[in-house]
């Protein structure tokens, strides 16, 4: 019988290596401190879990709204904030997403740094944009699908309620589109009517409202079949109205929906 032979003495006994960390789990990990250590009560959280990202889902950070979220990619870390347009950036820290109307981003490439302390003045920027946290008398009733119950009122105030009171992802969305909404058309009308936010224009009626369904957020142009590209919901029985559901973990597209609301705010609007 052959004699087994001795383990060489270049592997036997030695510990194995540890694994090395990847660079942008390394990059990502040390703008997450930064991140909480700017914001005392920031939220941290992961959404949009798919199969793209592992299952794993993004890194999300929320105070009183979505602050910034963080992805990974080839050869980016990248890191959106959901308001960067608004925010002052005397270090030119975004260098990503410039054409957004509402978002912004950094990307950070293998062996770059941030500078710490401007991008820690980012952030709570982002969340000092975001407001106090909303308050209510009473806990707003969520109807079928989880459609906040407001009554009707005209202006910012109901609207905002209702955003507030948006479950889950709903609110995101939610907020999301006002912030656009509002940039894109900054003299817009609001008013919170059967359960639904409008917006429009003086004298000119309604052109947008949207609506809580229990898996989605309905985003109807009540003049969509005159938009270019016209909106994917609806069919000729849907009359002149066309509209986009927006599922969660859907991207927002801030470029094509900012063009439907100007497209839409500049039509003669829905009067009633």
């Amino acid at each position: 019988m052959a004699k087994a032979k001795p383990k060489s003495a270049s592997s036997a006994g030695k510990p194995a290596k540890p694994a090395v960390k990847d660079w942008r789990e390394e990059t990502l990990a040390r703008m997450r401190t930064l991140i909480l250590e700017a914001v005392p009560g920031m939220t941290e959280e992961r959404k949009w879990k798919k199969p793209s990202n592992g299952m794993a889902g993004v890194p999300v950070w929320s105070h009183n709204g979505i602050v910034c979220t963080g992805e990974t990619y080839a050869k980016v870390v990248k890191l959106t904030f959901a308001h960067g347009a608004d925010l002052p950036d005397p270090k030119q820290l975004f260098n990503s997403s410039l054409d957004g109307n509402t978002r912004r981003a950094i990307d950070i490439r293998e062996g770059e740094t941030v500078d710490a302390k401007a991008f820690q003045a980012l952030v709570k920027a982002a969340a000092a944009h975001n407001g106090p946290a909303a308050k209510s008398a009473k806990p707003v009733k969520l109807l079928s699908g989880g459609n906040p119950q407001i009554a009707k009122a005209d202006g910012d105030a109901p609207v905002q309620a209702y955003i507030a009171a948006m479950p889950g992802f709903k609110g995101d969305i939610g907020r999301w589109l006002d912030a656009l909404i509002v940039k894109t058309v900054p003299h817009v009308r609001k008013a919170v009517k059967w359960n639904t936010p409008f917006y429009g224009t003086e004298g000119e009626g309604w052109f947008l409202g949207y609506h809580c369904l229990t898996k989605y957020v309905k985003v109807t142009f009540f003049r969509g079949i005159s938009l270019r590209p016209i909106p994917p919901g609806g069919t000729p029985k849907s009359g002149e109205s066309r509209w986009l559901d927006i599922y969660e973990g859907d991207k927002f597209d801030d470029k094509q929906m900012a063009s439907w609301v100007k497209q839409a705010a500049e039509l003669p609007g829905w009067k009633i």
